[in-house]
């Protein structure tokens, strides 16, 4: 038996691809790509069919000041999937819901939405959802 560390998987020599058994495994210390838009920074780890990714938005990012002109639409066409590691960030949906979410805080978040960095401090989230990844990599290319 051998144990991966980069992947953390304990096998007897059955790794393809950081595919084992059902079980994929990837990190952040060389992500499979990196994005960003103004004040964000996004870092996709690929696994499998999806893709993760970590984001760092800094003090006065918003997608409407970020992101929104690139989009070219009033408001966010992904749904979120994730928890806030740090920081704190407002989430705006265009039915007038609207929550805080800060460190440890998991939420969903409906396509039709806009968010902001609130306070000083930066924001760190790990998405679970492929979609945002798609959407903002589409606009990368646009």
């Amino acid at each position: 038996m051998s144990y991966d560390r980069r992947n953390q998987i304990l096998t007897k020599g059955l790794i393809k691809e950081n595919r084992i058994a059902g079980i994929t495994s990837n990190d952040f210390s060389t992500p499979n790509q990196k994005l960003s838009y103004g004040k964000s920074q996004i870092e996709i780890v690929n696994l499998g069919d999806v893709k993760v990714f970590r984001a760092r938005l800094e003090p006065g990012c918003s997608w409407s000041s970020c992101i929104k002109e690139s989009a070219g639409t009033e408001s966010c066409t992904a749904q979120y999937i994730g928890v806030a590691i740090s920081g704190c960030m407002v989430a705006k949906h265009v039915d007038d819901t609207e929550v805080k979410l800060c460190q440890g805080d998991a939420y969903v978040i409906e396509a039709g939405h806009d968010g902001w960095v609130v306070g000083d401090q930066p924001v760190e989230l790990y998405e679970f959802n492929t979609a945002p990844v798609e959407v903002l990599e589409a606009i990368k290319k646009s």
